[in-house]
């Protein structure tokens, strides 16, 4: 569904990303880790064009593009068929929450206000977020922006849905409310590119794994590989920083 060939990047001499390849299947949910300054959140940012890389290619179906020369028309062509989780919520706080989920709707797909606010509080309703269809966001928790923002995604109805350290900016009890709502939409079949450092996350609901570092794939494979029998040191080395009650004498 996804293929992504040899993405580079740099932000004057400082090369981000190297070469990176990337393949998601429909109905993925690939969980890319690894330090900060690794080039995961570059590597998301350049998928979607929020960022443009210096060489590489992008296959989405039937689509392929040049990431360093696409035109406005095959970049609308990619955003279509992708949407974007942000660390930091990204709403606009002058618009209530169904407002926010409707806009992409009703801006980018040219819908109807009617049909973009039923669209809207059905989104809502599947991040648990009903009775907050008229709240601002100051009127809501982090946890609760955080939900607004996945159901801006998934209202879309994108082939595959880009979340960028969607817990980061959360005080650690509002983490598990946001993880659960991800976890639902994993198990409907939503196919889903997740930077995180949620380990438990990763572990249980990933259908791939990927360590990154030095703007390099370090490994891959599935959950089991990567926590239970991971090859390279490097991922050794970051899961025992990581994990150490868990793999300090066991890798």
């Amino acid at each position: 569904m996804l293929q992504i060939t040899n993405i580079h990047k740099s932000f004057g001499r400082n090369e981000i990303l190297k070469g990176v390849d990337l393949t998601v299947s429909k109905g993925d949910v690939v969980v890319i880790l690894g330090p900060s300054g690794s080039g995961k959140t570059t590597l998301l940012r350049c998928i979607n064009f929020l960022e443009r890389a210096d060489k590489g290619t992008a296959s989405f179906g039937e689509i392929t593009v040049d990431l360093r020369n696409a035109s406005k028309k095959e970049v609308l062509a990619v955003r279509k068929k992708t949407a974007f989780v942000f660390q930091n919520y990204n709403l606009f706080h002058n618009k209530t929450a169904l407002e926010n989920v409707a806009e992409g709707l009703i801006i980018g797909r040219k819908m109807n206000k009617e049909k973009a606010y039923g669209l809207a509080k059905e989104a809502l309703d599947q991040v648990g977020l009903t009775h907050k269809y008229d709240a601002y966001p100051s009127q809501l928790s982090g946890g609760q922006q955080q939900r607004v923002g996945i159901a801006r995604a998934i209202v879309l109805s994108p082939d595959v849905i880009l979340f960028d350290e969607p817990t980061s900016a959360l005080d650690p009890e509002l983490v598990g409310e946001v993880l659960e709502v991800m976890k639902t939409i994993a198990k409907s079949g939503t196919t889903m590119i997740v930077v995180t450092h949620e380990m438990s996350f990763a572990r249980d609901v990933a259908s791939h794994v990927i360590f990154m570092d030095g703007g390099q794939i370090v490994e891959e494979g599935s959950a089991h590989e990567i926590f239970v029998q991971p090859k390279e040191e490097r991922t050794k080395q970051f899961l025992r920083r990581v994990l150490p009650e868990e793999y300090n004498y066991h890798i």
